[in-house]
């Protein structure tokens, strides 16, 4: 029975030793499932727009993005979760014709008594002191200065000519998620020591946000340059209608899209909105997208959108990476600010949320928002009813997995070889496969599988499992792949069904 060479001619006459290394039968499937990031950058920095760049650290994304830019902050919240994982920036200009967000911030009356303003500008805290003797213009200035002071946020301060006591902040980029920059002091409350100096008074227009912002991105550019590379996790905190349509359609499920049969590229989107619990609602029943995960928050959170979007991706992209199937629930959303806890979402609410395609999140113990569940915003199939099959992240990240461990095994063992039928007689080394073996192989893949925790019920599997040579295409194997994806426990549910006594001559017989 011959061996078969694939790289030693048979026609080979000279002497002695030659040796063909093949290693069909010893690699393990790898994946760097790298993160993208995308946002927009400020002219201050270096990095060319609508092209993906591979960033290591925080100073590379403040010299590539801007400091106080949209993506160098949201590069500062991924890594505060996420080291390891392999990170890309995707930045964008401006839009065309766009306006920065604006607010105000006025001091009404000046302190009668020194302390400090704890101030908040995007949830990132600014402490400025105050003394007793301070006029009102003098606090007006020294909040200017300190917000100024301060690189990594997100606004400039000015104060208004003519009005000592008014100051001027404008988003440093511009578009309508400037909008999202919320404005507010004292947010931790006097049980931590946070409140404004006796006889200090400030008011914050817009309710404490900053508003006028108007304009997105356009996002053609930016995705072809993405061409054919992987990237698994995408912090995308853009929520119009227009890119999400673009985004929705790079990694949807048609011939071009990533996660279609031509591509096999997948990768899984993660955003956030903010509104009320009606407003969520309304967002979520308008929207269907598998790919696409956006986590509610509350409109009194004063983390801005695109950090909420990065601390999302991070921490899972860092737990999928591990294990795709293992649920995310209690991941804390490291360096976010959740709504304070009167004016956070009741579980009933979020129950609600979590069925309409609103990935949900609650305060922790330890005042860091968490990971409730990570639902998806496919709700419906074609035929637009009620459907689960792609409502949980964990769904299409098993798959991706499982999908990418079959194709390494059938490439890397089966690249060159010829098809033939059950029963064929051939001999031992020849590069040939049948259905029977092909079987043979997927099922060894699945018990591989099953060991590693992503699937269950091997035997219901082979029993369903269908290879079969193509009736009209000889040189065409056609498979039914019908995996049983591991579930996760998200629910315990207990009756809890007391007694005050045990009746012991009925209850101790019906046990027994």
């Amino acid at each position: 029975m011959p061996i078969e060479f694939s790289a030693i001619p048979s026609n080979f006459k000279q002497p002695l030793y030659w040796v063909e290394i093949d290693p069909s039968m010893a690699g393990l499937p790898t994946n760097l499932q790298p993160a993208l990031i995308v946002g927009q950058k400020l002219s201050s920095g270096k990095a060319p727009v609508d092209i993906p760049i591979a960033i290591g650290t925080l100073a590379q994304a403040i010299d590539a993005f801007g400091s106080g830019s949209m993506l160098a902050n949201m590069f500062e919240m991924f890594m505060k979760s996420n080291f390891s994982t392999l990170m890309f920036g995707l930045p964008v200009a401006d839009p065309v014709g766009g306006v920065a967000a604006n607010g105000t911030i006025t001091v009404s009356s000046p302190p009668t008594q020194s302390g400090t303003i704890d101030l908040y500008i995007a949830g990132r805290h600014i402490p400025i002191n105050v003394a007793a003797s301070d006029t009102v213009a003098i606090v007006t200035n020294n909040i200017g200065a300190a917000v100024n002071a301060e690189p990594d946020l997100p606004v400039t301060a000015t104060q208004i000519s003519g009005d000592t006591g008014i100051l001027h902040l404008v988003c440093k980029w511009k578009g309508a998620t400037g909008n999202d920059i919320d404005v507010r002091d004292s947010y931790l409350g006097t049980l931590a020591g946070e409140m404004l100096p006796v006889g200090l008074t400030l008011t914050y227009s817009g309710g404490g946000k900053l508003a006028g912002g108007s304009g997105t991105p356009v996002f053609t550019n930016a995705i072809a340059s993405l061409t054919d590379e992987q990237y698994e996790y995408i912090a995308m905190p853009f929520n119009d209608g227009t890119s999400i349509d673009a985004w929705s359609a790079e990694f949807g499920f048609s011939d071009t899209g990533r996660w279609g049969w031509m591509r096999q590229e997948y990768g899984l989107i993660f955003s956030a909105y903010r509104g009320t619990y009606s407003a969520l609602i309304t967002w979520g029943q308008t929207n269907n997208d598998a790919t696409l995960s956006w986590m509610g928050v509350e409109v009194a959170s004063p983390s801005p959108i695109w950090e909420w979007t990065a601390a999302y991706t991070a921490k899972a992209a860092r737990a999928l990476a591990n294990d795709p199937a293992r649920p995310l629930q209690t991941l804390e959303l490291t360096g976010i600010r959740g709504a304070p806890k009167h004016q956070r979402f009741a579980i009933t609410e979020l129950n609600n949320l979590a069925q309409t395609g609103i990935a949900t999140q609650k305060m922790g113990p330890n005042g860091v928002p968490q990971i409730q569940r990570e639902t998806t915003g496919y709700q419906l199939n074609l035929y637009g009813q009620g459907d689960d099959a792609y409502e949980l992240v964990t769904t299409l990240s098993t798959l991706a997995r499982l999908i990418r461990n079959q194709r390494h095994a059938i490439t890397t063992k089966y690249p060159r070889h010829k098809l033939a039928d059950d029963g064929t007689r051939f001999g031992i080394g020849q590069k040939i496969v049948t259905p029977t073996i092909i079987k043979a192989e997927l099922v060894a893949q699945y018990r591989s599988d099953e060991f590693e925790g992503l699937v269950e019920n091997v035997d219901a599997f082979k029993a369903n499992l269908q290879v079969e040579r193509d009736p009209n295409d000889p040189n065409r194997m056609n498979v039914l792949y019908p995996p049983d994806l591991i579930n996760q426990l998200r629910i315990f549910a207990v009756l809890a069904q007391f007694r005050l006594q045990y009746d012991r001559g009925i209850d101790v017989q019906i046990a027994a």
